[in-house]
């Protein structure tokens, strides 16, 4: 790749960032619901996302109730019938916005996001979005001046921020062992021969399919957290399937503002998806090599309980360790249990003034702004110059 350019921040630093309150205090958030209440749920979606990832999470959280689905769909509508009996299910959003609930999740196709998100956050209802939250940066952050607006809290379904191999990366990253961090290589790499059929295969821009909008949202959201901000993004982002149209294989170089790298590649032609992660540092290297279990399991009818999120014995993770010599000490480290259910723990404490969100939405704005870049590098050929940095907060 050659050339360059600078990829701005054009109006998004104007708009006031949603849940900036909680900055200072954590309790310091809109205080809507007593303690005793329970929060009521919409769940906007009854697809893979709405059913296996979104409803049993929420089903096992204290404090939140599951009393309304909306799916136009007759297969699904049957389906969340059964398994959520107690729910009303509504065949479109504005019926069911007309019952009023305290929290709206939207787990809906990426072309609906923005305005289905719009019409909660305008009919009063706290929302979390499934990724990507928007097209561009640009729009999640109006996104987030709306919520900011409304006076409600908009969480982005960053759901892999609690992955065992992110949790357990992270936590040799802090650990100081490895010395200093200078690149991290992340995959996450899939083999699917056959395309699926649906709007994550539309070649229609307006749909945002292909994997950098789908895997590469949480792949880069884990750089950014793991990593800190980005300086400079390089990107190859193309489809390599004949009958896919969209873009199957990214691999991303990410500069951050250390001077350490990312290299970043999510994909549905790689027949090899092991190692999921490798931190290379000064002083050693940490490689995580299975990826978590828990979308497997859920996708089981498995509910989250007790010993949720343990992974599999066998699945530990390599950490190797030079002293001033060059004598290499090799250990094999347990994984950190993943942990999904914390996520809509901490969104039922959120609500509830109790604690910030989760997931920032400035976070989120920030990493969409890598994905923007990627999206220009990889269709010039370009080296994207982020500036300011794109960073978490």
């Amino acid at each position: 790749m050659s050339g360059g350019s600078t990829w701005g921040y054009p109006n998004i630093g104007t708009a006031k960032p949603a849940l900036t309150r909680f900055e200072h205090s954590p309790t310091a958030g809109w205080l809507t619901l007593p303690m005793s209440e329970r929060i009521s749920v919409l769940l906007v979606g009854y697809g893979l996302a709405g059913r296996v990832f979104h409803a049993p999470l929420i089903e096992v959280t204290s404090g939140l109730s599951l009393d309304g689905i909306v799916t136009s769909n007759a297969e699904r509508t049957i389906q969340a019938r059964e398994q959520h009996p107690e729910a009303q299910v509504y065949a479109s959003l504005d019926e069911a916005l007309a019952h009023g609930f305290d929290l709206v999740v939207v787990a809906t196709p990426n072309v609906t996001h923005v305005p289905y998100t719009r019409q909660a956050l305008t009919a009063g209802a706290h929302v979390v979005l499934d990724k990507p939250v928007a097209a561009s940066a640009q729009e999640a952050a109006d996104l987030a001046a709306l919520a900011e607006e409304k006076e409600r809290l908009l969480i982005p379904f960053q759901n892999r921020r609690w992955d065992s191999d992110f949790l357990t990366a992270s936590k040799a990253a802090h650990s100081g062992v490895l010395g200093m961090i200078h690149r991290f290589d992340s995959h996450i790499d899939r083999m699917r021969v056959v395309p699926k059929v649906g709007w994550r295969e539309s070649a229609d821009p307006a749909d945002l399919g292909g994997m950098l909008y789908d895997l590469g949202a949480h792949a880069i959201d884990q750089a950014l957290a793991l990593m800190g901000p980005v300086t400079r993004v390089s990107a190859s982002v193309r489809s390599v399937r004949p009958l896919d149209p969209t873009d199957d294989d990214v691999v991303l170089l990410l500069t951050h503002d250390s001077g350490a790298i990312s290299v970043v590649t999510v994909s549905q032609v790689a027949a090899f998806g092991d190692p999921r992660m490798t931190l290379l540092g000064t002083h050693g290297g940490f490689r995580v090599h299975a990826t978590d279990t828990q979308e497997a399991v859920l996708r089981t009818g498995t509910l989250p309980g007790p010993e949720w999120g343990v992974e599999p014995a066998g699945t530990d993770a390599t950490l190797r360790v030079f002293d001033d010599d060059s004598v290499v000490t090799e250990t094999r480290v347990p994984m950190e249990p993943g942990a999904w259910p914390e996520f809509y723990r901490a969104v039922a404490a959120a609500v509830r003034g109790e604690q910030a969100p989760p997931v920032l939405i400035s976070d989120v704005i920030e990493s969409m702004r890598v994905m923007d870049a990627a999206r220009t590098a990889g269709a010039t050929g370009t080296t994207v110059t982020l500036d300011p940095p794109a960073g978490h907060a």
